[in-house]
């Protein structure tokens, strides 16, 4: 294993455990990336389930951290909390900062395939592979109790990453997430950018696609919660073709009156947490 150093940009005493803050240049995006990182009490020697969660677009990794209220019920679960940034940063690309939807902090935590994008736009893999065995490497985490979980493009993020990978990740959850991204204008954007013009490609992105096709044989079980108040939810999220699915493995809570904000996800962390926590602790 190939030892990756670590640059600790901040550290923070935090309801008995640690909430710290980390730079380290990535092999997969080829760019210095950032993430946060809580590490809840334990014992020396414990090794502990890790729920990796992946903010939404604009977002960067402190903002589940300072936002979400999720270090508490991570503490009294014995969750490790892992937050990548959303996208590379600095890249020098082109207009990687010119829309607030596309570039630098809307990565879609896809591998981009089109130039110029596909030299450091390599989220998934990133994701998936290179940040977890980071986790695995420097923190007390356990490789094989693994959860993942995000938020509106997170969101779908979460289901990409947690339905291609069943065998890495035992539970799934998200917060209003982008459904069908390679049908709304927020994903196609950035499919067509990312991706290029081949929408039979986008399909391995599309977490609709993705429980249909795996109808039977993936078993992971899924948490999901939308608000019917979220603005984004008629245009850009369709979550309710999820549940017109009627997938054994899905669970999909309406509530009322709540938005696309981070009050809405510190309203409902603790049931995502206590829901990834029993499944990994099982």
């Amino acid at each position: 294993m190939i030892d990756t150093e670590l640059e600790l940009l901040e550290s923070h005493a935090c309801f008995g455990g640690v909430a710290q803050r980390y730079q380290h240049v990535s092999a997969s995006c080829q760019a210095p990336m950032r993430f946060s990182v809580f590490i809840p009490p334990h014992q020396s020697g414990d090794k502990l389930p890790v729920v990796t969660f992946l903010a939404g677009l604009t977002c960067t990794d402190e903002t589940f951290m300072t936002k979400a209220g999720a270090q508490r019920y991570a503490a009294e679960l014995g969750l490790i909390l892992v937050a990548p940034d959303t996208s590379p940063r600095n890249t020098r690309i082109p207009g990687e900062d010119k829309d607030w939807d596309f570039g630098s902090g809307a990565g879609f935590y896809l591998d981009a395939t089109e130039a110029p994008w596909a030299k450091h736009y390599q989220m998934h893999h990133y994701v998936t592979s290179e940040l977890s065995a980071l986790i695995s490497q420097h923190f007390p985490m356990s490789s094989q109790r693994q959860g993942i979980c995000g938020h509106s493009m997170g969101g779908h993020g979460a289901l990409v990453c947690g339905l291609h990978h069943p065998e890495q990740y035992q539970s799934i959850s998200a917060f209003a997430p982008v459904s069908a991204p390679s049908q709304t204008p927020w994903g196609q954007k950035a499919f067509s950018h990312y991706l290029g013009p081949n929408q039979n490609q986008w399909r391995w992105y599309d977490g609709l696609e993705l429980l249909q096709d795996s109808a039977g044989t993936n078993h992971t079980p899924i948490l999901i919660d939308q608000g019917r108040d979220d603005p984004f939810l008629e245009k850009e999220l369709k979550t309710e073709w999820l549940g017109a699915l009627r997938d054994d493995r899905l669970r999909l809570r309406w509530h009322e009156g709540y938005d696309h904000s981070y009050f809405f996800i510190a309203s409902f962390i603790s049931d995502h947490l206590a829901f990834h926590a029993q499944i990994l602790r099982s």
